[in-house]
């Protein structure tokens, strides 16, 4: 059955080089188990440093972060992505721009549904899925493509 959702994109960011509303909007479907009201919040580094100290209390800017409102019908929530550290992290890996923010985009939404990566089988199977994701989507596995772990910092 199909699920219905409504996403609501915000660019609070200088950078440019981001993804479109249509292309957040077809990776939030291809990740998304159940109905859901969703707002994507593209920021910049000070935004996102803010946002990271004051509900994780990291003093540094994440990729994404995740807020998951309990107890609502359909599933509400919020997602932050961080267009500096998402581009940095691109560069750094050799990874597509776009490719990668798909995967954040995937893996952000699974922790929206209450996937998780606190241990290493919640991990495996939480990479699995996402894997299988990007893989209808088109992209390639951001795990073992470069011998390395996507995320950068835990959400």
């Amino acid at each position: 059955m199909q699920k219905s959702f409504k996403l609501v994109v915000q660019y609070a960011t200088n950078h440019t080089e981001i993804p479109t509303r249509p292309q957040f909007r077809r990776w939030v479907k291809a990740a998304l188990l159940q109905d859901a009201e969703i707002v994507l919040r593209l920021v910049d580094e000070p935004e996102g440093r803010e946002l990271n100290h004051q509900f994780r209390k990291k003093n540094d800017a994440t990729n994404v972060l995740t807020f998951v409102y309990d107890d609502t019908q359909p599933l509400t929530g919020d997602i932050v992505l961080c267009a500096p550290v998402v581009q940095q992290e691109a560069q750094q890996q050799h990874k597509n721009l776009l490719a990668h923010y798909a995967h954040l985009t995937v893996h952000g939404i699974l922790h929206l549904q209450g996937y998780d990566h606190i241990d290493e089988a919640e991990a495996v199977a939480m990479e699995q899925l996402e894997t299988q994701i990007l893989a209808r989507l088109g992209y390639e596995d951001p795990y073992r493509a470069h011998g390395d772990a996507l995320l950068s910092q835990p959400v």
